[in-house]
């Protein structure tokens, strides 16, 4: 069976996708430290001004949801190139699923509920 001729501008456009969810994945990863450093930095400061913070521990949870979520965005791309990659070989299109689209739709929903019921909560 002779495979049809692969374009550059297909396969690098399919390896630009890929690096676009490293990146993502990267910055999930390292926004979760972040977040889950601040509860050090908030109980430290705290400490040394003598004041009294209310809830800290809600930042070193949704910090590690966030690093958790970096490593599912890095493992979703990683097959989204496998995928793409064998169905350019193919000659196919590999589109994503819709239903793909609704899950990430909703986990950026529930991390910005949980945001904003965090925000709330310190009033």
């Amino acid at each position: 069976m002779k495979y049809p001729e692969l374009r550059a501008t297909d396969v690098l456009a399919n390896e630009r996708t890929y690096l676009a969810y490293v990146r993502t994945a990267l910055a999930f990863v390292a926004f979760g430290f972040v977040i889950a450093r601040f509860s050090l930095f908030a109980r430290e400061i705290s400490t040394v001004a003598h004041i009294h913070v209310a809830r800290a521990g809600s930042s070193g949870i949704f910090g590690t949801v966030m690093a958790l979520l970096g490593i599912g965005v890095g493992i979703v791309g990683a097959i989204r190139y496998a995928r793409a990659e064998r169905a350019l070989r193919e000659g196919r299109v590999s589109s994503l699923a819709p239903k793909m689209a609704y899950v990430g739709a909703a986990l950026i929903a529930a991390v910005g509920a949980f945001v904003a019921a965090d925000l709330l909560s310190v009033r």
